[in-house]
């Protein structure tokens, strides 16, 4: 049986999803740590961006974290991380572009050096998560009651607001409870990298 490859930044919001998603499918996987800016050999002659996440599957390189996410959901589809029905397809793939964009887009800039810069965006992606609320109130997750490959998007970021010194405030206690709900997953739990688990081991 051959076992898969996931070259990834414990660090990573964008890696750290692409385990949820590994994890959700019970798949048995080997992990590369590669530290952002960090020259790894293997990685450079699978990808020569030299970019986290990276997973191989065989002949099979793939790059990008939401384009791993998703050929895992169609190669390996149970449990299903996508919904079978085309509307709702559509509607969790425009949400994912969401997140993609307002959320993940931010974060480089949350974590500028430059304080001003940092500031700004951290205060957007505030704003942009509490624009979410509507999407989790009345639901056990984002969008439904089955968990998502939206899920395992939203939990890397959510996972990180103290690090980012990001407090959400009393409004959005339904986010709080849904984050709680996604960091029970043992999917969650089984794949957090030593850097991410000292994330909160403080709090």
């Amino acid at each position: 049986m051959h076992t898969m490859t996931l070259y990834s930044d414990p660090n990573s919001a964008q890696s750290h999803r692409v385990r949820i998603v590994l994890g959700e499918k019970d798949l048995i996987f080997k992990v590369e740590e590669v530290l952002s800016g960090q020259n790894n050999e293997d990685l450079i002659a699978l990808n020569p961006n030299n970019t986290t996440p990276t997973f191989v599957d065989r002949n099979l390189v793939l790059y990008e974290s939401r384009v791993i996410m998703e050929y895992l959901d169609e190669r390996f589809p149970h449990p299903p991380l996508m919904p079978v029905d085309p509307v709702i397809r559509a509607k969790t793939r425009m949400v994912l572009h969401y997140i993609e964009k307002d959320l993940y887009g931010l974060l480089d800039d949350v974590k500028s050096s430059g304080e001003k810069k940092s500031k700004a965006a951290k205060q957007k992606l505030k704003e942009n998560l509490l624009l979410s609320l509507d999407f989790i109130q009345g639901k056990k997750f984002f969008l439904s009651d089955d968990f998502s490959i939206i899920d395992c998007s939203m939990a890397p970021i959510l996972w990180r607001l103290p690090e980012y010194g990001i407090d959400l405030p009393k409004s959005a206690k339904p986010i709080l409870k849904y984050a709680d709900r996604l960091f029970q997953r043992d999917s969650f739990l089984e794949n957090l990298s030593e850097q991410e688990e000292e994330i909160r081991n403080s709090l």
